[in-house]
């Protein structure tokens, strides 16, 4: 394909996805179910075929998504949830797959290893389609993060897998000991290779005033870790989230000017919504409705199977939690069974199989079948399961609450900039003193509002605790700041270990006490 061909397909793929944005507003569908949906006939429309380029989803389209996704993920949020999270993206993954495998093995009549394959494939809930379909629909913020936290982790568990499966395939032989020395040595290698990427690239970002210079090192940091990765052996998919996150919750630290942060992160977020939408069309227009209609029932008992490995990961898994971490709502977990979505990853690993494995074009067409029905199926389906299981709540006392909040937000983050104008000498002291006044006024009629909501009995909210979940949820953050606090300073032996262990114990029963928010 030459690059005027190339250029022309861009253009039509650009016009039909605002055709399906545009539709999938007024029909009230996940945008990304619509692009599937929209790419089925393209093939057919066309005078070349177009298609999925696994190297291309893995190494470009993958890193820039689970960047923008580290970066714009509070590490404190992420460590509250951490132990529900790392039980679904690493046993979880690990015992969905063997489910999956044993259900192909004896229903299809698979043999063990294209039944590995494909049960380490469709396991892990992808990461590209669930924060999709998590922006457009409005669920308690530690559901969310539970949810993308294991998505962007257990891709790790997935490549991991599915390399492990292609070294037993080739060589013939793998030991349980070489197993689980590959895989710590390719997990814990990625993460400290992210790490490392992450806190190099503070003091250069630090150093760079021209945010269009700034935008750049993220692409660098982006991409280049990932390739550093794949090049020494590591996950770079772990390597890239872990550099994110870093990047997020320090390099976008308060020294960075606002004009910098909102350059960096409009562009991250356009760049994830066009990936987004190339890929999702790009899905649709590799799956051929003639070949799945035939294989039409091996594909459901696949959908089947992964959904059995499911139920009996999630459920078991998140009654252990209530052990070690606060319990997880059956609704949440109704939420986590159903809403395991598949998309750009596992077609990409399906691209990815041995050319010289036996069923190779069958084991694809299962997987391609099975990611049509849940991008589809449970795509279509999850807006009315979260209002089914009453997830979103946002009632009009916790509108005006977040209203309030934003209004102090702004208003704090201008005086901010004004400060930072005054001591450049930008600002004249009488103009920036007339100017923050204004600001000033603004944080104290919210601040006052704010104080009579909070200091309200829950049932003065009309049955209704939205915003006493906000006051909960900040709550939170402080206890979680303490445990932070004794924590490091037992680090540095200020305090003894009995002292701290007995204050986080109290502090651990508090954060039980508060809701979920």
């Amino acid at each position: 394909m030459n690059l005027t061909e190339l250029v022309n397909i861009s253009i039509i793929l650009l016009l039909i996805a605002t055709i399906v944005a545009l539709l999938s507003r007024w029909l009230r569908v996940p945008y990304v179910t619509g692009l599937v949906l929209a790419g089925l006939p393209i093939n057919e429309l066309l005078s070349r075929r177009i298609g999925l380029d696994p190297s291309l989803v893995l190494n470009l389209f993958l890193p820039i998504l689970i960047f923008e996704a580290g970066i714009n993920t509070d590490v404190s949020r992420l460590r509250s949830t951490f132990k529900p999270i790392a039980l679904l993206a690493g046993p979880g993954s690990l015992l969905s797959s063997a489910i999956i495998a044993v259900i192909l093995k004896f229903l299809l009549g698979l043999t063990w290893i294209p039944a590995l394959f494909v049960a380490v494939i469709l396991a892990n809930t992808d990461t590209v389609s669930m924060i999709a379909v998590f922006k457009d629909i409005s669920v308690p913020s530690r559901l969310s993060t539970i949810v993308e936290g294991e998505t962007l982790f257990n891709d790790a568990a997935a490549l991991v897998s599915f390399n492990l499966i292609s070294q037993v395939y080739s060589t013939g032989s793998i030991t349980l000991l070489q197993g689980i020395q590959e895989l710590l040595f390719i997990a814990l290698g990625g993460g400290i290779l992210g790490l490392v990427l992450g806190y190099l690239s503070i003091p250069v970002f630090s150093r760079l005033d021209d945010p269009l210079s700034s935008l750049l090192l993220t692409v660098a940091v982006a991409l280049g870790t990932f390739q550093v990765g794949q090049f020494i052996g590591v996950s770079g998919a772990v390597a890239v989230v872990v550099a994110g996150l870093i990047f997020g919750n320090l390099g976008l630290s308060s020294n960075t000017s606002a004009s910098n942060r909102i350059t960096l992160l409009s562009f991250w977020e356009y760049a994830s919504f066009s990936v987004n939408t190339f890929i999702f069309l790009l899905i649709g227009v590799q799956i051929n409705p003639v070949v799945l209609w035939k294989t039409l029932v091996a594909i459901l008992l696949t959908v089947l199977a992964y959904q059995l490995g499911r139920i009996f990961s999630i459920y078991p898994l998140m009654a252990v939690v209530r052990w070690i971490d606060r319990p997880i709502p059956l609704s949440w977990q109704h939420l986590l069974f159903l809403g395991n979505i598949k998309g750009s990853l596992s077609m990409a690993l399906a691209l990815s199989l041995p050319n010289t494995l036996p069923g190779r074009e069958y084991l694809i067409t299962l997987v391609f079948g099975s990611v049509l029905v849940s991008l589809v199926g449970q795509g279509l389906s999850l807006p009315w399961l979260v209002k089914r299981l009453k997830l979103s709540k946002f009632s009009k006392h916790q509108q005006q609450v977040e209203q309030l909040q934003a209004q102090l937000i702004t208003a704090k983050a201008a005086q901010d900039e004004l400060d930072t104008l005054l001591k450049s000498g930008v600002l004249p002291k009488a103009v920036y003193e007339e100017m923050r006044s204004t600001y000033q006024v603004q944080i104290a009629a919210a601040e006052k509002v704010l104080r009579e909501f909070y200091n309200r009995r829950a049932g003065e909210f009309d049955g209704e605790s939205g915003a006493l979940s906000k006051l909960d949820a900040i709550r939170r953050r402080l206890l979680l700041a303490e445990k932070g606090a004794l924590n490091e300073a037992m680090r540095k032996r200020i305090l003894s270990e009995e002292i701290v262990r007995e204050r986080i114990q109290s502090i651990d029963e508090q954060l039980l006490q508060l809701d979920d928010d």
